[in-house]
């Protein structure tokens, strides 16, 4: 990309940087710490693209500007952790929300898919799931309880087991993505009608409320951070398909950074999912109520922390 083609693209934004350092008391030092990221990107493709540029001194000069307004009013003790959670995962969002919607568009047409082949094909669902789980279900159903998987390990092997299986899903789905995204297309559909195919056998039974009941418990958060694990692994991909301005290698590592870091901020959703899975889904008889209030409450926090949080964040530094 040309210098002035660099300039033009981002001296909007530098701008507004320029404008929180110099308007007294506008400078979140979270949201300070948080566009510093943005900036130190574009002053190491300047360095790289344009080393002895005005615009790569500007930016130099800036940044150092920042750097210092940030350590000069940060708050004692300020948790990183807490930072990254609280602004830098939701600005990297409000830039992904596009490639969540692939995702879960995919999903929807694989789940659609596969309730489908199910209804049509009766060997469809052993085929998806499995010989082994659809015997020991229709057995537990027999039995008069149809969720006893749920119920069949000790609480904290069960805990570990899952929430490690399902971090490992998710970097695997993010991984994948660098396959130009393809990938993690791939991934989303199968889990898609492995989940659409699991459904339909629990209705074929006359057990479909029963089993949302109990099993969107821990699913609503599951099934959530596996489709924005893909998210992560398409924002990753597309980096390398449509790499825009950017040379091919700089814009996928912008990307590899970005999916990385979505990646690893859904650890915590995955433990709370393992940990519903492990530890509450096994009460399959409990007041519909109640069921009905952790599935709504896990799919409120889904919503708002992913979707609505970001663009509201986006607005509020776009005001200052």
């Amino acid at each position: 990309m040309k210098e002035i083609t660099f300039l033009k693209q981002n001296a909007d934004k530098w701008q507004q940087f320029e404008s929180m350092l110099t308007t007294k008391g506008a400078a979140n030092p979270d949201l300070m710490a948080d566009l510093f990221i943005q900036l130190t990107d574009d002053l190491s493709y300047a360095k790289t693209n344009y080393p002895k540029a005005k615009t790569t001194q500007y930016l130099n000069s800036l940044a150092a500007r920042v750097h210092q307004e940030i350590y000069k009013n940060k708050k004692e003790k300020k948790s990183r952790v807490i930072t990254f959670w609280k602004y830098e995962l939701p600005f990297i969002f409000k830039n992904s929300h596009k490639q969540l919607t692939y995702a879960f568009i995919i999903t929807v047409i694989a789940v659609l898919i596969g309730i489908v082949s199910a209804a049509y094909d009766d060997s469809f669902v052993r085929l998806i799931l499995g010989d082994s789980y659809v015997n020991m279900t229709l057995d537990n159903i027999d039995k008069g309880d149809p969720m006893a998987v749920y119920k069949s390990m000790n609480q904290i092997d069960m805990f570990l087991g899952i929430t490690v299986n399902n971090i490992y899903v998710s970097f695997l789905c993010f991984a994948f993505g660098i396959l130009a995204s393809f990938g993690t297309g791939y991934l989303l559909f199968s889990n898609g009608i492995m989940l659409g195919s699991f459904q339909y056998f629990f209705y074929s039974k006359g057990l479909l409320l029963k089993s949302v009941l109990a099993i969107w418990i821990h699913g609503t958060l599951e099934i959530s951070a596996i489709i924005i694990a893909g998210c992560a692994g398409l924002v990753m991909g597309n980096s390398i398909l449509f790499p825009g301005t950017y040379s091919r290698g700089a814009s996928f590592v912008r990307g590899a950074k970005q999916g990385v870091k979505i990646v690893v901020g859904l650890i915590p959703v995955f433990i709370t999912a393992g940990f519903f899975e492990s530890f509450v889904t096994r009460y399959s008889n409990m007041p519909m109520w109640l069921s009905l209030l952790i599935i709504g409450t896990s799919l409120t926090f889904i919503i708002w922390y992913f979707i609505i949080y970001p663009i509201r964040l986006n607005k509020r530094v776009n005001r200052e």
